[in-house]
C-alpha cells in the first residue's frame, strides 16, 4: 500500500517534469509533481471513460497528456505565466 503511494507520487513527478517541458511552463519543481500528480489521475479518467488503456507506454502517454492539459487548464485560470 504504501509503496504503491510512493510510486503513484514518483511517476507523477516524473509525468509532471516531462509535460512542463512539453508544455514550456515556467513554474518550479513542486508545482510539477502536483500537476503531474492530478494530471495522471485526470488522464486516467478520460482514458478510462473512452475505454482506452493499454501498457505501461499508453498509460504513459495517457499521463502525459492529462499532465497537459491540467496546464492548459491552469494557464486559462491563471493566465500565461503560468
Amino acid at each position: 500500500m504504501i509503496i504503491s503511494i510512493i510510486l503513484t507520487i514518483l511517476i507523477g513527478a516524473l509525468v509532471g517534469w516531462l509535460a512542463g517541458i512539453i508544455m514550456k511552463s515556467k513554474h518550479g519543481f513542486w508545482m510539477n509533481c502536483l500537476l503531474g500528480i492530478v494530471g495522471a489521475a485526470l488522464g486516467g479518467w478520460v482514458a478510462g471513460l473512452l475505454h482506452i488503456g493499454g501498457g505501461f507506454i499508453v498509460t504513459a502517454l495517457i499521463q502525459i497528456l492529462g499532465t497537459c492539459l491540467l496546464i492548459i487548464i491552469v494557464r486559462a485560470i491563471m493566465g500565461k505565466k503560468w
